[in-house]
C-alpha cells in the first residue's frame, strides 16, 4: 500500500537574498521505498541547495518558518531561529538519505535561471533503521514534518549575525530560502 505526501515550498528571506524561490514535492513512500521528487524554481542560480526534511524527534507537529522568527532582528531568517518551530534537521535530500550524512557536498546545483528537480528512490528499510538510530523511532511521520531548501551564493553579504555553521560548511550554505508544510495527498 502506498501513501503519497506533497509540500508546497514558499520562499523564506527573500527580500534579503534577492530571489523569491518556490517548488513543490512530493513524497510516495510504499511497503519497501520512498519516491522523493522536488522541483525548485527562483532559487539562487548555480547554487548548491541543500534540501532536508525537518522535525521534532517527540513527534511534535513542525511548521513552517516564517520572517516572525527572526528574533534578532537583523532580515534573515538563519538556521538556529527556524529550530524552535520546526525542530532539527533529519533527513538529507542528496544522494543517499538513507545514510543521514547531513555534510556533504552531494545536494542538487541550480542551472543558470535558478531551477533544479531533484529525484531519488530511497530503501525504506535501511531509512528507517538509520532514522531509528538517530531519533529513537522508525516512524519517519513525514505529515509531522518541514521540508527546507537551502543555500545562498557565497557572494551574498551576510551580517555576522546571521548563524548556521555545520561542521566545515558557514551560513551561505545552510541559510533557509524556502520552506514548506509536508501534508498527506
Amino acid at each position: 500500500m502506498s501513501q503519497k505526501y506533497v509540500a508546497k515550498i514558499v520562499s523564506l528571506n527573500a527580500a534579503a537574498i534577492g530571489t523569491k524561490a518556490h517548488g513543490t514535492a512530493e513524497f510516495i513512500q510504499n511497503d519497501d521505498t520512498l519516491e522523493i521528487k522536488i522541483e525548485m524554481f527562483d532559487t539562487p542560480a548555480n547554487t548548491q541547495h541543500w534540501e532536508h526534511f525537518h522535525g521534532f524527534p517527540d513527534g511534535k507537529d513542525a511548521q513552517i518558518a516564517t520572517m516572525d522568527q527572526d528574533v534578532n532582528h537583523d532580515g534573515f531568517v538563519d538556521l538556529p531561529e527556524t529550530e524552535p518551530v520546526s525542530g532539527t534537521t533529519m533527513v538529507p535530500f542528496d544522494d543517499a538519505p538513507h545514510q543521514m550524512n547531513i555534510p556533504n557536498d552531494n545536494y542538487p546545483v541550480s542551472d543558470e535561471h535558478g531551477h533544479f528537480s531533484y529525484q531519488m528512490r530511497v530503501p525504506l528499510a535501511a531509512l528507517r533503521k538509520k532514522f531509528k538510530e538517530v531519533f529513537g523511532t522508525d516512524d519517519l511521520q513525514l505529515e509531522k514534518r518541514v521540508i527546507y531548501v537551502h543555500g545562498v551564493p557565497e557572494s551574498l553579504q551576510l551580517p555576522k549575525t546571521v548563524a548556521g555553521e555545520v561542521g566545515s560548511y558557514d551560513a551561505h550554505v545552510t541559510l533557509p530560502i524556502a520552506v514548506g508544510k509536508i501534508e498527506k495527498d
